[in-house]
């Protein structure tokens, strides 16, 4: 039986495969993919309280642990819980039916909410394996732990379709009990876009099947999020902006690329922290491996040592740190505009002030976005999520292996905070494929040796209320 214990957020895992057979790839076109956002209910500060000792809570798991080694498209995203978490489509079976997902690149794994789901899928799309004539059922069961929830089901293999893109006989989780509070609706699962090395089930991830293949015109993905956080007459769903495959969208932003190779073997898309200022000052961080950061799509805030979260808030004036369910945030007066910029060697990255005030918790006191996190282990000690992410276009390129950035252009930056219409899940013509191979699985295992969860929207993504 799964625990009862709510989970504000997080997601976890499944199995895949985890080598291909020979791919079969034809020209790609490019197409794109919306990423949809949805605002978060009025919450009171008690409610914001436990959701940052839950965020808090779900990343440590998450990241808590040692490291186990373990053509073109578009998809627009939504922007969920006032920029807690940003999901978009993928589709499933023949005929293909679309799932709303959590896009993290802090995990690898893929999984939906079964038919067969008891407890924690209400009012969310449902896999039914009846309904797709290429559905195959492995007969394997998967249970996975994680910070203060889990999910169980069993894995299948089907057609995946993505932006144009489609792997036939991807292997993924279809769950049947999750946590209360594990799915928020509208959406049904999770996409892992980090390495296979992460992947709980061994298995190869769906990007990194097309990557590896040749399927992509170039061996990257982008995103580009949008900002409602500060907006005002904000809706339940907001465009979130957008995550491409195979290319970048030039229109999004200005400059070069500034990309930074991976100082270790894949496994999370992480890059050393070399230099942070807070309001023009420079603040004492780790250095080494000890500067370590896990860049990651599925967090909403950033995580980091205590001692240099404690150097940050020491250079604003009337910082005090929080207590009892805000133990490790940090409250700061409203009235002041933080200036946080961040390096990983190359140019500094501003952050926005709106990005760095989380909540404003009385008429004159605010928490910050930046928080004490303790991760253990051989995981790196930053994780850095939408909060910088939201201020540059990100690309995470397979080959070489590297994280890049780059400034917002006025076309990205100008979707920021206008209320419009979401993206509608769309189901586009297939322009590349590629066969993903058959490989073992670890149905009962759990993230980096330990309990884990993504974070997700209201503070995880922080990630979100439910979805932190």
């Amino acid at each position: 039986m799964l625990s009862s214990s709510t989970l504000a957020l997080s997601y976890l895992l499944i199995v895949l495969p985890n080598v291909f057979a020979a791919p079969h790839v034809v020209p790609a076109a490019g197409q794109s993919i919306p990423l949809i956002r949805r605002t978060q209910p009025e919450r009171t500060v008690a409610d914001w309280e436990l959701w940052a000792k839950n965020e808090r809570e779900v990343l440590t798991a998450k990241y808590g642990g040692n490291v186990e080694k373990r053509s073109t498209g578009t998809n627009l995203l939504t922007n969920q819980n006032a920029d807690s978490s940003y999901y978009g489509t993928v589709a499933i079976g023949t005929p293909p039916v679309s799932f709303n997902v959590i896009l993290d690149t802090g995990s690898a794994d893929l999984w939906v909410a079964d038919q067969a789901c008891t407890t924690g899928c209400s009012k969310v799309q449902l896999f039914n394996d009846l309904s797709s004539s290429t559905f195959h059922n492995l007969s394997e069961p998967f249970d996975i732990q994680y910070g203060s929830g889990a999910a169980e089901g069993s894995l299948g293999q089907d057609v995946v379709q993505m932006a144009g893109f489609s792997v036939p006989n991807q292997i993924f989780g279809t769950v049947t009990q999750a946590t209360s509070g594990l799915l928020q609706p509208p959406v049904s699962g999770l996409l892992g876009l980090g390495w296979q090395s992460i992947a709980t089930s061994k298995a190869t991830p769906f990007w990194q099947t097309l990557a590896s293949s040749g399927a992509w015109s170039d061996p990257v993905m982008a995103f580009q999020l949008t900002r409602f956080i500060n907006g005002s007459n904000v809706n339940a769903a907001e465009p979130g902006g957008s995550f491409t495959m195979g290319f970048l969208n030039s229109s999004l932003y200005t400059g070069t690329i500034d990309y930074q190779s991976l100082p270790t073997t894949p496994s999370y898309w992480i890059l050393p922290m070399t230099s942070l200022t807070v309001q023009g000052s420079s603040v004492t961080i780790p250095s080494g491996s000890s500067s370590y950061s896990a860049i990651d799509t599925g967090t909403t805030l950033v995580g980091g040592p205590s001692s240099a979260i404690q150097n940050i808030f020491a250079q604003i004036p009337g910082s005090q740190a929080g207590t009892g369910n805000w133990q490790g945030y940090w409250m700061y007066p409203c009235n002041t505009a933080v200036h946080v910029s961040i390096s990983f060697g190359g140019p500094s990255w501003p952050i926005s002030p709106a990005d760095f005030q989380l909540t404003k918790i009385s008429s004159s006191q605010c928490v910050g976005a930046f928080f004490e996190l303790n991760t253990g282990g051989s995981a790196p000690n930053w994780i850095v999520g939408d909060t910088f992410l939201k201020n540059v276009y990100s690309v995470f390129r397979y080959n070489p292996a590297a994280v890049g950035f780059a400034a917002l252009s006025n076309t990205a930056t100008a979707m920021n905070g206008v209320n419009a219409a979401p993206p509608s899940p769309t189901i586009g013509s297939i322009s590349a494929s590629a066969t993903a191979g058959t490989g073992g699985s670890n149905a009962a295992s759990s993230r980096w040796g330990v309990p884990w969860a993504p974070l997700v929207g209201g503070v995880f993504v922080a990630l979100g209320a439910a979805w932190m």
